[in-house]
Formats: C-alpha cells, structure tokens, sequence
C-alpha cells in the first residue's frame, strides 16, 4: 500500500504574504504584473479545469524524459522509443479535449502522439548526450532547491529558495548546456528563439544547473516544436548563451525584485501592470482588470474559482 502523499510546505512566512520559496514561474508573474502575482499567487484564482496547452505541455515532456532516460541507461533509440511512446498512451486514455476550441484543436492525444514521435525520430542521431551524474544517474528532469545567502527582512533566518526544475542536461560540442523542450502553435522564426535572451526562466535555470552539476554550463539549448495540422511538424534548436556577468547581473536583479514582493506584501498592495495587459496573448485577468475596482471581486469568484491552498501554484511541490 502507498503512503499518503503530504501536501508540500507552504512559500510563505507564516501568517505573511511574504513568499520566501520562488521559481520562474512565480517569480516571471511577479515581475509581469504584481497585480497578476497577487491574483494566483497570494489569492489562488485560477482555472476550473487544465487547459489543453498545460497538459499537451506536461506530456510531451514526460514522454521525453521517458525516451532520454531509456537511452541514457544503454537502450536502443526505437526499443526506447516504444517504451516512452507506451507510458504515453496509459496516461492520456482519459484526456478528451474541447476540439472545437483552437487551444483543444492543435493540442490533444492525436497531435500529442504524432508530435513526440517526429520528434523522436528527427532527433534520433542527436550529438547533445544527456550528462551522466556523479551518482550514476543521468541528468533527467533534475529537481532543485537551493538557498540564497540572504532571507526575507520580516525573518532572516529563513533564506530565500530558490527552486524549479529542468528538463535535462546534455554534454553538446564539448560544453555543458541545459536542454529545455517548448511546443508553439506559431512559427519558429529567429523571433521565437529571440524571446529566451533575456530570460527569466533560461538564466534562472543555467544558475541552477551549474549549482547542480558544479562545472559551467553555456546556456540553454531550445528544442522547439511547431505543432501542425496538416503536414509534418516542424522542429528547430536554438542556443541562449549566459556569460557570467549575465548571471551576476541577473542575481543582483533578483534581490531588488524579492525586497520589492516583501514591500507589497507589507503593503498589502498588488499595483496594476497595465502595460502587460496584452503581452502573451492576451492576461487571463484581462477582463477583470477592466471592471471598476469595487466590482472586481464579484467577477473574480464568478469567472475565476479560487482554489484550495494545496491545488495552488506551489515552487515547493515535488514531481
């Protein structure tokens, strides 16, 4: 019998807004729109069910790790292609998108299937070789959680974390680079691979990797997939270098960004973005955000569940 899974730790200082605990994700709303932050992070609205790109997402990047993992450990790339590609069909049985919807349209089982498979195979003479750890393991969908040398003002005994995880890390033209899988339904131009320098979540996660690893790493290999409908999926790879005056710079940002989250917590006041309104699409707040403040709430609850602290967006969950 499995032991119950407990609910990870809280992000917070107890009793506080204050998010002692951050990733890319969090850390990436909170410098998009405070007002965003406060919505999903501090007051948990968010959606009443997965969207299709959340889970085509999540996926698509297991059935990966799957393969990498296979191959990593001495199997052949079609045996370990069929392994991954079975543990994908057990997990999506009961994945039934709205594909009336363009989101449900280009991301469902069907274009799930046929996307990891060509990229399987158009990757199956990769020279990026997934690292090997120290203990053996390759260096697949590696969790992290370290500690910075200064904490919240409120309580600085508790650092500050900083957490996530990554893909993979691959050994490429003789460097040491993370590799990270994204999935488009737009074309990918340079523009595309233009928006990972700067980055957030790249620098972020080269800071992380060479912590793990302890040797340098260049950057971020991008293995980016365009999902298409009526002929084959298109892939391409970029490269995002960080220089170490990039991640130093990067560092002293994030201090400035943790001590401003601390002043609005204080403050109990989540200042609009309003110049982000548009940015990706489109904020999924966008409507709320129009309303006249006192009517705000009543939209939220209605257009928006607010869920339970355990469902919540969380840099302390464990995958």
């Amino acid at each position: 019998m499995l032991a119950p899974t407990l609910p990870a730790q809280s992000p917070f200082l107890p009793g506080t807004n204050i998010q002692f605990a951050w990733d890319s994700t969090s850390l990436g709303m909170l410098k998009t729109c405070p007002r965003l932050y406060q919505y999903v992070m501090i007051l948990g609205y968010g959606e009443s069910s997965m969207s299709p790109h959340l889970r085509f997402g999540i996926e698509y990047h297991s059935v990966l790790q799957d393969y990498d993992i296979a191959k990593a450990t001495g199997t052949k790339h079609k045996p370990a292609m069929h392994q991954a590609i079975g543990k994908l069909l057990s997990r999506i049985t009961d994945w039934t998108p709205d594909e009336t919807t363009r989101a449900g349209k280009y991301k469902n089982p069907t274009t799930l299937l046929s996307l990891a498979i060509d990229y399987l195979d158009h990757f199956a003479d990769d020279p990026a070789e997934t690292y090997i750890l120290a203990n053996g393991k390759p260096a697949v969908e590696l969790s992290f959680r370290f500690e910075l040398d200064w904490g919240p003002k409120a309580n600085p005994a508790q650092p500050y974390l900083l957490c996530g995880h990554l893909d993979r890390v691959v050994t490429f033209s003789d460097n040491l680079f993370v590799m990270d899988r994204k999935t488009s339904m737009s074309t990918l131009s340079d523009h595309y691979f233009d928006q990972w320098s700067p980055s957030n979540q790249m620098t972020l996660y080269t800071i992380a990797s060479q912590i793990i690893i302890g040797s340098p790493v260049k950057g971020v290999i991008l293995d980016a997939a365009q999902v298409l409908l009526e002929k084959p999926n298109d892939f391409k790879r970029g490269i995002t270098y960080r220089t170490p005056e990039q991640l130093e710079e990067w560092t002293n940002d994030l201090a400035y960004w943790l001590n401003t989250a601390e002043a609005y917590a204080i403050a109990d006041y989540w200042p609009m973005n309003d110049t982000a309104c548009g940015m990706y699409g489109g904020c999924k707040f966008r409507t709320i955000c129009s309303k006249s403040p006192r009517t705000r709430k009543a939209y939220l609850s209605s257009d928006h569940p607010q869920l339970p602290p355990e469902e919540r967006w969380n840099p302390l969950k464990e995958r």
